[in-house]
């Protein structure tokens, strides 16, 4: 027998969508919706909009006001129980007279997982737990491999044309997929904290790598913008080399030129050294440590071919997004989408689960996960 109703689904994907507004703006916390409902009308709408500010219970409590004696709350997250930069959700709840919480998944920090629930049930309210548990996973899943493990979660975008190239045999790249796809792009920058590309992709487009919003945004975004050049080869006019508080730059090498060093930090730029792979350039399980160390929980891999293909390899993607064009390229020499070494059997390839197929006009989007969400919630 289903647990819930058709009703409290439609709550939860509400606050499921409430949540998304966050993704990319609230690390280190997670992104985190709430709907309140009294008499089966949503009488509240909150989420958590930025770290420091209020958490999501906190922002539809305050929407709601005194419709919320003898509501529901349905919230993506179990509420917190402890005191950080904000007090518990749990005491709000309480005094909010809220009489019944539904959450979608638990806290996968070990340290807490249960004890916001645990708490509200101990004073009388009646809590149920697990609606739209796997869409919920999903949305938390940054925040969860950010504290189970330490290092970010790890997008990885591929825009290619039907036989999987991302250039002619001559080079010429721009561009393969329409606006539409272009735009979705941005929405990936948007819920990220940070950007990697690498050398290749500087030299051949000189980008920007910031987010674009379509409409003017309430509050800048900080995007890391993420390097990977073994030796400083890329030019130090290069546009992502400009000073910018909302788009700071890091360039990972191996061996840095001390001289373009010296140039790139005058700039502003952060210039790092990791240990070199086998190939000689920097280790991309190096970075994600590091990167998890400055707390970013989330890294968008947009290229090249090589780049992809060294995440790939080394097992370090955990959701891919392929936007694909109605064009065929062909030639042997064309650029392949993904680089690297790849698979030697089938049976070893990467495989989507949840998959999700969006049209873009005449473009489309294949999304899913590769990563297991369960495992991030397992002690």
């Amino acid at each position: 027998m289903n647990r819930f109703t058709t009703s409290e689904k439609k709550f939860m994907r509400s606050a499921i969508r409430l949540a998304e507004k966050g993704l990319g703006f609230t690390s280190p916390n997670p992104a985190v919706g709430a709907i309140i409902v009294n008499a089966g009308q949503v009488v509240g709408r909150g989420y958590h909009k930025r770290a420091g500010d209020a958490h999501a219970e906190v922002n539809a409590i305050r929407d709601a006001g005194q419709r919320c004696k003898g509501a529901e709350i349905f919230v993506t997250l179990e509420p917190c129980n402890h005191t950080g930069k904000t007090p518990p959700c749990t005491k709000a709840i309480l005094e909010a007279g809220l009489r019944r919480v539904v959450i979608g998944a638990l806290d996968p920090n070990p340290s807490v997982k249960g004890g916001g629930a645990d708490f509200l049930r101990s004073q009388g309210i009646r809590v149920d737990i697990g609606l739209l548990e796997s869409e919920c996973k999903r949305l938390l899943a940054p925040f969860a491999k950010s504290i189970k493990r330490g290092i970010p979660w790890i997008r990885a975008k591929t825009a290619c044309s039907l036989d999987g190239r991302i250039a002619t045999r001559t080079g010429h790249s721009q561009w393969i997929t329409n606006d539409k796809a272009r735009q979705y792009g941005q929405e990936l920058r948007k819920m990220s904290d940070a950007i990697v590309v690498g050398k290749g992709t500087v030299l051949a487009d000189d980008p920007s790598l910031t987010w674009r919003p379509r409409r003017p945004s309430p509050g800048q975004k900080k995007l890391l913008r993420v390097i990977l050049d073994s030796r400083l080869e890329c030019p130090t006019d290069a546009k992502l080399f400009s000073p910018s508080d909302s788009s700071p730059t890091m360039v990972v090498s191996t061996m840095p030129d001390v001289e373009k060093r010296r140039i790139l930090e005058k700039k502003g730029v952060e210039v790092v050294e990791l240990p070199p792979n086998s190939m000689g350039r920097p280790h991309p399980g190096s970075l994600l440590e590091l990167l998890g160390r400055k707390e970013v929980q989330s890294v968008l891999v947009e290229g090249g071919a090589e780049v992809l293909g060294c995440f790939y390899d080394n097992d370090l993607v955990d959701e891919a997004f392929f936007f694909f064009a109605p064009l065929i390229i062909g030639g042997t020499g064309a650029k392949p989408a993904i680089g690297g070494m790849g698979t030697d059997v089938l049976t070893n390839a990467k495989r989507l689960k949840g998959v999700t197929i969006t049209h873009l006009g005449d473009n489309w989007l294949v999304r899913g996960i590769i990563s297991d969400l369960d495992s991030l919630w397992s002690k």
